[in-house]
């Protein structure tokens, strides 16, 4: 029986080989049905509970949102006047009343005398019959006089940083129908007006829960079917949400059919999946004969070179050819949907590479890469084109504000600092976008505009996106046209002028010094903000003209003035300059002017530059007598830890703490911990952005030595400061009296 030992081979392999593995395989593909099958289960049971927090969400805000839609017409002394007078029935219309209706959508408006009586009744942007009021006298009488009982107590020191004045509100049911109904007073806004309780006006707002109130929350959050109904009659597989009164009173229903993703996509995939099973087991067997190790080599070099080809070894995220080809295919497949392209550019990423090395850089641009990728969805497309940019498709991008909302994401995740070999980096990331087929249909031109998008979300103040519109590139032609008349400022006598603020004695109060800052006044547009041209000087080369300049200008002008200390702002790219320290001496020597008196303000960028000329500038200059003060202490790098390696005289503490005074309850007890370190070091400090007297008289109670605020002086030019300095050494306030601010609705 020559032939028993061939065919028993088959067999064998046949018994050990394939049925095991057929077996395996066809146990595992049950068991991930099931998974699949479960999971999607799952999967509508949180979609479902999902969107019952969502109503209960939506509920709780539009409470607040119709509350505070009233203060912005109840907190307002024209207000408290106009509801006393008499024949002002159409100022209270345009203001109280259709103000309310046409604006934010309220549904009717009542204002009730002291007596809580009807005076005015407003509905759909028009005056009506007061005796309207009487078929809602039942649900708003318990309101206003729990809103009185409110204003008699001490419960207006609880109010939040958002909420103006005290507020009483219900969900009830009105003529069937259910609505919130929510009481505000009408009060001072400046505190001018003096008035009791048994005196003050009430202003009432009602918002009916259902017709368009339901239409919104079908067209904003995709509830399908939803109605309202007084009963819990459900159909086949419909939801509801119970409404309920503050009581715990039913107040009917909200109805809907939900969105089940787990049973759509398993019904989807369903038929795909038993399929696929039946091919892959085909597959398998067929694998198991005819596999070998060097072709699964061979498969794997080939697959890792394509992939290299097609992608960044850093990050391994596709690389420019890659996502050129992929949006050309996505546009290529385009019929009713949008593309949107994203260009994505990392704020201040050369000042990390530069300050701590492109090893940190490096691990920066990964984990920069994983948090976009967390919250992008898979089947948006991301790529990395530059060091530091990175571009991102997303198809079926409607609405926009799908794009903005992902945008807004986006810069809020980057916001967090990066923890990276123990160095918290605070680094930011501007975003450009590009619509198809509204800004074009063809790649290139898509990126282009991208591009622009992005580079006026730049000059806008970083960490913020733009959308593309026909104006950007008129503003890119702005901007180059802005560079051209600046070189062309440079050379006349008048455009580019020194400003001086004054700095003042915080214990003393008397005017011991000034900031020199630049201002540029054109001939046709006025003044351009320093914010806008400074940038500009920059990105031109010319910033270090500009700060020599200055500089002159100031030591010219200041040498017969009665004050200690000179404050001039110095960019990283002039202490840059190896010969930095030698020009200042030279020019300080020319004009005679005492180097001790003046003082050069760097930010901390500079400190940190990673070629020591900065550091050998510093030091410099602080051996001929120059003191140097860090600018914008708290932001960026700084850290009250990093405050002592720091080689400085000074410490100017940035605005943002000082104008979160009585806002954000660290902001005075940071403060007081860099003035108390500042001084254990040796250092003065100054204070930047003081506009109250709250502000001023805490600063000088924890020991800051000196103030620069509008609250003391703008920036003034020479003859102004020189006034200043010849008339009194006085503390100068100018404050805006409240009775000229203007109000509007």
């Amino acid at each position: 029986m020559p032939d028993s030992k061939p065919s028993l081979i088959p067999r064998l392999f046949l018994f050990k080989a394939v049925l095991p593995i057929v077996a395996i395989a066809i146990a595992v593909f049950c068991g991930v049905f099931m998974l699949l099958t479960w999971s999607s289960r799952m999967t509508d049971q949180i979609a479902v509970e999902r969107q019952e927090s969502l109503i209960a969400l939506v509920l709780s805000q539009a409470q607040f949102s119709i509350a505070h839609d009233q203060e912005s017409a109840t907190v307002w002394d024209d207000a408290v006047r106009q509801v006393k007078g008499s024949d002002n029935s159409e100022w209270l219309n345009n203001n109280l009343g259709g103000w309310m209706t046409k604006y934010f959508g309220h549904d009717l408006i009542y204002i009730l005398d002291p007596n809580d009586e009807a005076r005015f009744a407003f509905a759909a942007g028009q005056i009506v019959e007061r005796a309207t009021y009487q078929s809602v006298r039942s649900n708003v009488a318990p309101l206003a006089a729990k809103l009185r009982g409110l204003l008699r107590g001490p419960a207006q020191g609880e109010l939040g940083a958002r909420v103006l004045s005290a507020s009483a509100s219900e969900i009830s049911t009105l003529g069937g129908r259910p609505a919130i109904v929510s009481v505000k007073p009408v009060i001072s806004d400046t505190g001018d007006i003096k008035q009791t309780v048994e005196e003050t006006y009430l202003h009432v707002s009602i918002r009916y829960l259902d017709k368009s109130f339901i239409a919104d929350l079908e067209r904003n959050y995709l509830f399908s079917g939803l109605r309202y109904s007084a009963h819990n009659v459900l159909q086949p597989g419909e939801y509801s949400y119970p409404l309920h009164s503050s009581a715990g009173d039913s107040m009917g229903y909200f109805i809907w059919s939900p969105y089940r993703p787990g049973s759509t996509v398993m019904a989807q995939i369903a038929p795909s999946f038993i399929g696929i099973a039946a091919v892959m087991l085909g597959l398998v067997v067929t694998l198991v004969a005819i596999l070998r190790r060097r072709s699964a080599k061979l498969r794997a070099s080939e697959e890792r070179l394509n992939f290299l080809a097609l992608h960044d070894s850093l990050t391994g995220l596709p690389n420019r050819a890659h996502f050129n080809d992929r949006l050309d295919a996505s546009l290529s497949n385009i019929k009713n949907a949008s593309v949107a392209v994203l260009y994505l550019d990392l704020d201040r990423f050369k000042q990390v590479n530069d300050t701590l090395g492109h090893p940190v850089g490096d691990e920066l641009i990964r984990q920069f890469t994983q948090r976009i990728k967390n919250i992008i969805d898979q089947k948006n497309f991301m790529a990395r084109v530059g060091g530091d940019e990175f571009t991102i498709i997303v198809s079926d991008c409607v609405p926009l504000s799908a794009i903005e909302t992902l945008c807004e994401k986006m810069i809020t995740v980057v916001r967090h600092p990066f923890d990276i070999d123990g160095n918290h980096i605070f680094v930011g990331v501007s975003i450009g976008v590009a619509i198809s087929p509204q800004h074009g249909t063809n790649g290139e031109e898509l990126i282009r505009k991208a591009d622009i998008a992005l580079y006026h979300a730049k000059t806008a103040g970083r960490s913020r996106f733009a959308v593309f519109g026909k104006e950007m590139d008129a503003m890119l032609q702005q901007r180059r046209t802005l560079e051209r008349e600046l070189r062309e400022a440079m050379k006349s006598d008048v455009q580019i002028q020194v400003h001086y603020q004054p700095l003042y004695s915080a214990k003393e109060g008397r005017l011991t010094g000034v900031e020199a800052l630049l201002r540029w006044q054109h001939p046709e547009r006025g003044w351009i903000s320093p914010d806008i041209f400074i940038p500009i000087a920059e990105e031109a080369g010319l910033i270090e003209a500009l700060g020599e300049f200055v500089l002159r200008q100031a030591c010219l002008e200041s040498r017969s003035w009665p004050i200690q200390t000179l404050a001039v702002n110095v960019s990283a790219v002039e202490l840059r300059n190896p010969a930095y320290a030698m020009r200042v001496a030279k020019l300080l020597l020319t004009i005679g002017v005492d180097p001790r008196r003046l003082e050069l303000e760097v930010t901390e960028s500079a400190l940190m530059d990673s070629t020591g000329h900065c550091e050998h500038n510093i030091r410099a200059l602080r051996a001929l007598g120059v003191t140097i003060a860090l600018d914008d202490f708290g932001t960026g790098f700084s850290s009250l830890g990093r405050l002592q390696q720091l080689e400085v005289d000074r410490i100017k503490i940035d605005r943002s703490f000082v104008q979160g005074f009585g806002r954000s309850a660290n902001d005075e007890e940071i403060v007081r911990a860099i003035v108390d370190l500042a001084h254990a070091k040796g250092l003065r400090t100054t204070a930047e952005g003081v506009e109250t007297t709250e502000q001023s008289d805490y600063l000088r109670h924890i020991g800051c030595d000196d103030l620069q605020g509008f609250l003391l002086s703008r920036p003034v030019p020479v003859v102004e400061i020189e006034r200043l300095l010849g008339v009194s050494d006085l503390l100068v306030v100018d404050v805006e009296a409240p009775a000229n601010r203007a109000k509007t609705p």
